[in-house]
């Protein structure tokens, strides 16, 4: 497990880079400044595209490309390479979701050995003690991953940088 690396879903993803939420603007700081690296999939980050263009958010063409770009410029799109050690076999097999199009977000997290996937959907939140129990990653809404001992380190080494 690498423990300042974290997976976002999409709804966390459109609270930091389109609604600018000040709840989540440690995280956004954080993942700024590299004191936590977050990282995706091609087939999330086409998801997040999918996303900006609904038209419930209304985004003119430049808050979309600002918004693409937040996100591009904050998290690492990864690519398996199956022949690579880059992405050990997991010790336990996935839990899984009752959200089959949420699958991806515990994928990620297993194969990038995040330590947290941080998400406010309730299907993935339930999956988390599964997850705990098997040794896998953390499962966290945002506000307790701020108040988690993984935040505090990166926040407290980002400061003791600057």
């Amino acid at each position: 497990m690498i423990p300042n690396r974290l997976v976002l879903d999409t709804n966390v993803c459109l609270d930091l880079f389109v609604f600018d939420d000040p709840r989540w603007s440690a995280l956004e700081t954080a993942l700024r400044t590299g004191a936590v690296e977050a990282v995706t999939r091609v087939d999330c980050r086409t998801e997040w595209l999918l996303v900006l263009a609904y038209p419930q958010f209304a985004l003119t063409p430049a808050r979309r490309a600002h918004a693409i770009g937040r996100f591009d410029a904050a998290i690492t799109c990864m690519a398996p390479a199956p022949d690579s050690e880059a992405f050990p076999p997991a010790v336990a097999p996935l839990p899984r979701c009752a959200d089959p199009d949420d699958q991806k977000f515990l994928e990620i997290a297993r194969d990038a050995r995040a330590a947290v996937l941080v998400t406010k959907d309730k299907a993935l939140l339930k999956l988390a003690g599964k997850c705990r129990r098997a040794g896998m990653f953390s499962i966290l809404k945002p506000e307790a991953w701020l108040n988690s001992p993984q935040a505090e380190a990166a926040v407290s080494a980002n400061a003791a940088a600057c």
